[in-house]
């Protein structure tokens, strides 16, 4: 995944309100590693990528996958 689906992860985040905390606390994990996969340094499993895009009531590749490439 390139920088431009976790640019559109960070504006669905900021846009909905939501700090890095409060995205952790959904997701059940700890903001220290939310913030990681936001800012690519951590590999973002398939079922987390369900489970972000399920808080946003979006399917995993409306977030992180770019048609235009």
């Amino acid at each position: 995944m390139k920088s431009s689906e976790f640019e559109k992860l960070k504006t669905l985040r900021v846009q909905n309100g939501f700090t890095y905390q409060d995205m952790a606390d959904k997701l059940g994990i700890c903001k220290a590693f939310y913030w990681q996969i936001e800012h690519q340094n951590r590999r973002l499993s398939y079922p987390l990528a369900k489970k972000i895009a399920a808080i946003f009531d979006l399917k995993p590749d409306e977030i992180f996958y770019d048609e235009t490439k």
